[in-house]
């Protein structure tokens, strides 16, 4: 099999929109993730692209900050109050429908997941982005894909994404087996799901796999830190190529942001 060209994977720009988006739909997947469907005209025209793609969701916590969010333009003036602003997956966009899913962490902190606990039909949501899109041609025999639940749309949209000759391994951190999600795809995947109640985490797990066959293209997502020395360890003991590894922090264990 010739070695696909790291050319092939490229980004792609898009022109950036605040958009003011309508709750449809509150649908709780897991004790833990809530979807939330928004819609409504300015939803018109929205792009992603790429699986892991991020919007910016902002969140105002008192007067004047929601009185700057409805007035602000990316790229404008900096000075004065601002809202809080956290990044998100597209989980889905249906064009035809006009809705946009966005899948929620419910851990009991932040604007993010303070918003998303109480959120209901009637209700709105400010957004901006994606900024751009990250490509990734099917040129790959195999993927491995490595996350905790604010990685799981991202996983999960890319499974559906693949065609049916491909291999998958994911590897999936969740808090217990109440949040295992059922995943779709018709590529041949195999998850392994680790509890952390149960003591599992996926540094370790990393340690143990068996690398799938093939050209190859990594994925990682969790926690900053963790990201970081699993990067690592697939490097160094594994040898994976790294112009086909991503590695990203979704979060940090100082700070409450979350994708």
């Amino acid at each position: 099999m010739t070695t696909p060209n790291p050319t092939g994977i490229h980004r792609v720009m898009h022109e950036i929109k605040r958009r003011r988006l309508d709750v449809l739909r509150v649908t709780d997947l897991t004790p833990r993730m809530r979807r939330i469907t928004v819609g409504g005209p300015e939803l018109a025209g929205f792009v992603s692209l790429g699986a892991d793609d991020h919007i910016k969701l902002f969140f105002a916590e008192n007067a004047e900050q929601q009185a700057a969010l409805e007035t602000m333009k990316f790229g404008g003036d900096s000075d004065g109050p601002k809202p809080a602003m956290r990044d998100y997956t597209p989980r889905r966009y249906d064009a035809a429908l006009g809705e946009l899913d966005i899948d929620f962490v419910l851990h009991g902190d932040g604007p993010a997941s303070t918003w998303a606990e109480q959120a209901a039909p009637g209700q709105y949501l400010y957004a901006g982005g994606p900024r751009g899109s990250m490509i990734v041609p099917d040129m790959f025999d195999s993927y491995l894909l490595i996350g905790d639940e604010t990685a799981l749309p991202a996983i999960a949209r890319r499974l559906e994404e693949l065609p049916a000759n491909r291999q998958v391994l994911a590897l999936i951190e969740v808090a217990n087996a109440a949040e295992q999600q059922t995943l779709h795809s018709a590529a041949t995947v195999e998850v392994q799901w680790l509890h952390r109640e149960a003591g599992q985490d996926l540094l370790s797990a990393v340690k143990g796999i068996t690398l799938p066959s093939g050209s190859l293209y990594t994925w990682i997502a969790t926690e900053s830190a963790t990201s970081r020395r699993i990067r690592r360890v697939l490097l160094d003991d594994f040898g994976v190529n790294e112009d086909f590894l991503k590695a990203a922090g979704y979060w940090r264990l100082d700070s409450a942001t979350e994708d």
